[in-house]
């Protein structure tokens, strides 16, 4: 066998055995995430927003003050951070949200929820305590959005954009609960 394909086959080799490594010790490549990972977008003229998070499913238990208890920090999902990308300048109740990229942390309670839009990004959701690793000093806005209760048990916590009524909101829901975030896209001067 010649020089080159022994290089190649004991490169191939080296990654084969790191791969491996990484998922058994670190993460699981191949096992089904419990709570799998989802990416929403939303896509109007030159506007895109786009969210990434995990999606817990609720699996017969209580959900909010329980699992996720109230008045406290939420990483708004399970795993990663979740985080909020936009490619234009918004308006979040009167607050101005510049174009990039954002965490989003929320303070569950039972009729209103607590919205943040975190600057920083975080490699997970918590810290090796389970304490949210959400850093308050990076806080771009802070908004109380009033709860929903619906009638139908949403499974599995979804994250979604509603432009329904031509009014532009970020919806979450999980079990019976449901909150809208309204965004506004800031329009650009017309020259």
């Amino acid at each position: 066998m010649n020089t080159f394909l022994k290089r190649l086959v004991l490169i191939l080799t080296i990654i084969a055995i790191g791969l491996f490594l990484y998922s058994y010790f670190v993460e699981n490549l191949f096992a089904k995430r419990l709570s799998p990972k989802d990416i929403v977008r939303f896509e109007l003229n030159d506007t895109e927003l786009e969210v990434t998070y995990n999606r817990p499913s609720k699996k017969g238990r209580e959900i909010f003050g329980a699992l996720v208890p109230f008045n406290e920090v939420w990483r708004t999902g399970a795993n990663e951070a979740t985080t909020f990308s936009t490619n234009t300048d918004l308006m979040v109740e009167g607050v101005f949200v510049p174009k990039g990229d954002y965490t989003l942390w929320t303070i569950p309670q039972d009729s209103t929820w607590n919205v943040i839009f975190n600057t920083k990004q975080y490699p997970w959701g918590v810290d090796e305590q389970m304490r949210p690793m959400r850093e308050p000093e990076f806080d771009l806005l802070e908004i109380d959005v009033p709860v929903q209760h619906i009638d139908n048990i949403v499974e599995q916590f979804t994250i979604a954009f509603d432009n329904t009524t031509d009014r532009l909101k970020l919806t979450m829901a999980w079990d019976t609960t449901k909150i809208e975030v309204p965004l506004d896209i800031v329009k650009e001067p017309k020259e």
